[in-house]
């Protein structure tokens, strides 16, 4: 028998230690202090799995935006492989608690290979476990990694001239971005666009983007010497780690090589800003956004799929 409850004060940070694994306690035990104290998580959100002798076999983790008090996703989902069982009370009591405080889907993204801090060893088995639960995959994403060299970063492109946000405001940097949505490679905003339409789509993806720590001056539009707009840039910085967020090359400028000059832009904007690792993602079916990634000197660390509850 499974019973899933709030874990206590002194199940915090740990949950679920692992003997033997140090290094694997010791990050994740790090990663929930980070959430607990950003805000990304609050204690009542942090559930764990017993058995009927009391034993802890499972946890689970509300995780939502700082500042925000409806949760947006699930992190540090862990049971025994061999109990479908404790896995699937886990992430019902999850989906449960988070309708109760008003969202409408919840989200858990596996990475492989499994890295610190939630080591999601098995990914497989994990994604069967989630899709017996009613998640479904929405992405299949590849992410990057870029350790700022103590050296000069690439130059800018000359052939575009960039204004930002704090000059320009946001009206252009929505159009640009429903005109870019239209045709997207990406999984999770063709899927949004089909939904909302591209323009509302866009603005969604704006407002998202915004939520993410940032200043105006960071992000740009880049101007070809036509006059018209190629490129937009949008690094800002998530709770853990600086981020490229959004980049785009608009469908009239593509082919010229532009989408390895707004991932060097965005991340020479972020360096300036004091950034010594700097993280991106795209779609695998975006080969020519994983290409500029490479190009600009990121490293693809690890797959990630993101999956999808409706509540």
């Amino acid at each position: 028998m499974t019973f899933v409850r709030p874990a206590r004060p002194d199940e915090l940070p740990a949950l679920i230690e692992h003997p033997g694994d140090p290094e694997r306690n010791a990050a994740t035990r790090a990663y929930l202090t980070q959430l607990l104290d950003s805000g990304c998580t609050r204690p009542e959100w942090c559930l764990v799995a017993e058995d009927g002798d009391g034993r802890l076999t499972g946890s689970v983790v509300l995780w939502t935006i700082p500042g925000h008090e409806v949760p947006l996703a699930l992190v540090l989902f862990e049971a025994p492989e061999d109990a479908p069982e404790t896995a699937a009370a886990l992430l019902d009591a999850a989906a449960a608690r988070a309708g109760e405080l008003g969202a409408k889907e919840l989200e858990h993204v596996v990475d492989s290979p499994a890295q610190a801090p939630q080591f999601q060893r098995n990914p497989e088995r994990r994604g069967e476990l989630l899709r017996a639960s009613g998640f479904a995959a929405i992405r299949d994403g590849r992410r990057f990694s870029l350790r700022v060299p103590a050296g000069a970063l690439p130059a800018d492109d000359a052939r575009l001239t960039f204004r930002s946000l704090a000059e320009l405001g946001p009206e252009p940097f929505v159009a640009v971005l429903a005109e870019l949505l239209a045709d997207t490679a990406d999984a999770r905003l063709a899927a949004d666009v089909q939904e909302h339409g591209a323009r509302r789509a866009a603005e969604l993806l704006f407002e998202e983007t915004a939520e993410l720590k940032h200043e105006p001056a960071w992000w740009e539009l880049g101007y070809d010497a036509d006059g018209t707009v190629a490129v937009i840039s949008l690094p800002a910085e998530n709770p853990s780690v600086p981020v490229i967020g959004f980049v785009g090359v608009a469908p009239a400028h593509r082919g010229k090589g532009y989408a390895t000059s707004v991932v060097i832009r965005g991340t020479r904007v972020l360096a300036a800003a004091g950034a010594t690792e700097i993280r991106g993602d795209c779609d695998a079916a975006n080969v020519a956004m994983a290409k500029a990634f490479e190009r600009a000197g990121y490293v693809n660390f690890a797959d990630r799929l993101e999956f999808a509850r409706a509540l």
